[in-house]
């Protein structure tokens, strides 16, 4: 089956194959539960994603559905999240406008400034967007400050963190990624495509 269309899309010195029409993580360790994402490439060249995730962590049932566009160069350009849990139900609206100004909910974020990135602590898709956007080779390192968005409140932090590809294994590349704010670091492995197939403490390809 053909992903979102047959041609590759290119990523400076990566060239990853067309993205499925979905992709499903198990997430264990961390938190127990199932993400499903969509994929929809638009007319203007922007990527619409839109996913679920439901999970239990620590004795407490969540789900978080998004929406997610991204631009041709893979930066985020608004993201709308859903959470609900046993607290509740809270929904909030990112937009950005490319180049690293951010608003929540129509309201300005300067905390988020520099930011291209969103980054959903329910999500193992996410840690695709900056893969994609930075178009390390490999050896190379870049920061990539995200707008982080918590589970259970929604509350959108700035999360500074790290990639490193540290090469490939035929079509499974390798990166390290660190976010020293969590004390975490680890070797993710992502598809062909530029999707996480193995992210330790958090998720696995499912499908």
């Amino acid at each position: 089956m053909l992903g979102l269309d047959s041609v590759p899309w290119h990523c400076g010195l990566v060239s990853f194959a067309a993205l499925p029409d979905s992709a499903a993580w198990h997430h264990r360790e961390a938190h127990s539960g199932f993400e499903v994402v969509f994929f929809r490439r638009l007319d203007d060249g922007h990527c619409h994603v839109e996913g679920w995730t439901a999970a239990v962590e620590d004795e407490t049932a969540w789900v978080v559905d998004y929406e997610i566009e991204i631009d041709d160069a893979w930066a985020t350009r608004w993201a709308r999240v859903t959470g609900r849990s046993a607290w509740g139900s809270r929904s909030t609206r990112l937009d950005a406008d490319g180049i690293g100004t951010w608003r929540i909910n129509g309201e300005a974020a300067p905390h988020l400034d520099g930011c291209l990135d969103v980054d959903l602590e329910s999500s193992a898709f996410t840690n695709a967007l900056p893969v994609h956007r930075m178009q390390l080779g490999i050896g190379e390192r870049s920061a990539a400050p995200a707008a982080y968005i918590r589970v259970v409140n929604l509350a959108v932090e700035r999360l500074d963190q790290t990639y490193t590809r540290v090469g490939d294994e035929g079509t499974r590349l390798r990166f390290t990624y660190a976010a020293p704010a969590f004390k975490f670091a680890c070797q993710m492995v992502y598809d062909a495509s530029g999707l996480v197939l193995e992210y330790p403490g958090i998720a696995v390809r499912a499908g």
